[in-house]
């Protein structure tokens, strides 16, 4: 038995039938030449050979009068493959809209949590060739970052390689030698002190920051958020969008007006969302305000379990029509937002960020998104993903797109993530209080020639 961080028991904590607590991806492979359906059957019955089931994916949550109803893992000792391995066909005639319907079905259900919390889904009969992959995995387990490096160590880089293990095998690795084994209690008091030290240290950054705050409006606190239509109450059901668009052409704009290709997604995300909103006469006269995750894993924290991530605010300028001067109040705020951060350890970030994103798990479980201020209106992630290309079993990986969580409060997520020359940017909305949220993908598009002209 081990006892949850606090910071992913929050994720099994907040789950309700409306909002689902599980993060996903979907991968979209081409078929290698000469090969047909009978290819994806072979590596379904492949995998579920594969019975070595590493223990990050072979615990599942638990709580009782033991934990003092806190949340711990228990091993499983009898994973049942073929409930967490699944395999589906789509009806004709197969196209992209087919795909994205049954991910959307898919992802609006809950995990089993008397199982390990994660589903693996093959489906075949895409059109031109191709099939589809859809992951599933709770985030109390894992985080985005951790789940796109256990993708690249899931696949292969070389076409003519058909023995790379299924992931729900794979073990962490380590770097460097192991710690030494010690009874835990006995560090407790050295912990706790560095801890309450490196909180002291945070007295003069907070002060610093409310400080920036009062100085400029390029400075973005929780509770400055306006009220609109993606803030409301959600249900069960998921609508999913996605789409590529050139890295290229993002790197390109951001070169160009020395901002970074993160806050080029800022901006189409705003371009979009300004378009968007307007059509439905919903645009509030102040900017949305977007909360970003930051990363907190080093390079060698390589598929580490559960949740380090911090969090920063950044205006998106969608009162303003100008797409150059909504890129330069974008990236304005996102680097006062980042300054904040500079120098401070991870507990440390930790502990700032909860000023972020405690509001939202506060107005989403207590429904205080109905009268009180709001912390920001949507969020968007980026996600770094592989560089060079990757094959299943000599089928390649034409897609990448990743699915996020909505929220009582935060009714659409935006998520994207990078592969080779592309960003698959993934849009997870509520069916019901986001109609049409896949009219957000052709706004995206506008946004980035708009932000491309600019540049020009």
């Amino acid at each position: 038995m081990t006892l949850m961080s606090p910071t992913d028991s929050l994720f099994l904590l907040g789950e309700s039938r409306e909002q689902p607590m599980h993060v996903g991806g979907l991968q979209v492979f081409e078929l290698p030449d000469g090969a047909d359906a009978s290819m994806l059957r072979s590596a379904y019955e492949r995998m579920l050979a594969e019975t070595d089931v590493a223990p990050l994916f072979a615990r599942r949550a638990y709580r009782s009068l033991g934990t003092l109803g806190q949340w711990a893992w228990a091993h499983d000792r009898d994973v049942d493959l073929e409930h967490h391995l699944r395999h589906s066909a789509l009806p004709q005639p197969g196209r992209v809209r087919e795909l994205l319907a049954l991910v959307s079905r898919l992802h609006s259900t809950l995990l089993d949590r008397h199982r390990p919390l994660w589903e693996l889904h093959l489906i075949e009969g895409l059109a031109g060739n191709r099939f589809a992959v859809y992951s599933k995995l709770h985030h109390s387990v894992m985080d985005g970052v951790s789940g796109m490096r256990l993708l690249q160590n899931s696949l292969s880089t070389d076409p003519d390689e058909t023995e790379v293990p299924a992931f729900w095998t794979q073990r962490p690795r380590r770097s460097g030698p192991r710690p030494e084994r010690r009874n835990p209690l006995l560090s407790m008091p050295k912990t706790v002190l560095e801890a309450f030290a490196d909180m002291a240290k945070l007295t003069p950054r907070m002060l610093t920051i409310a400080e920036q705050a009062l100085r400029s409006q390029a400075a973005t606190l929780p509770g400055e958020a306006p009220r609109s239509m993606l803030n409301v109450a959600i249900t069960g059901s998921r609508r999913y969008a996605a789409q590529s668009y050139s890295l290229e052409r993002m790197r390109l704009v951001a070169k160009g007006a020395g901002v970074t290709v993160n806050d080029v997604l800022l901006a189409m995300s705003a371009g979009a969302l300004r378009t968007y909103l307007l059509e439905h006469d919903a645009l509030p006269d102040a900017p949305l305000v977007a909360m970003t995750p930051v990363s907190l894993r080093g390079r060698d924290d390589e598929q580490a379990s559960g949740n380090a991530v911090g969090a920063i605010l950044a205006s998106l300028a969608t009162d303003e029509a100008d797409p150059e001067r909504r890129l330069v109040a974008i990236a304005e705020s996102t680097r006062r937002a980042k300054a904040t951060l500079e120098g401070l350890n991870q507990l440390q970030v930790t502990a700032l960020s909860a000023g972020v994103m405690l509001p939202m798990a506060v107005n989403s479980l207590a429904g205080l998104y109905r009268w009180g201020t709001l912390p920001f209106n949507v969020v968007i992630s980026n996600v770094p993903g592989p560089r060079e290309s990757l094959y299943l079993q000599g089928a390649r990986l034409s897609g990448l797109y990743p699915l996020s969580i909505p929220t009582n409060g935060q009714a659409m997520n935006i998520t994207a993530t990078s592969y080779g020359g592309e960003m698959g940017i993934g849009l997870t909305a509520c069916r019901r209080s986001v109609p049409h949220v896949q009219r957000m993908l052709s706004g995206l598009d506008t946004s980035l020639d708009e932000l491309v002209e600019v540049v020009a």
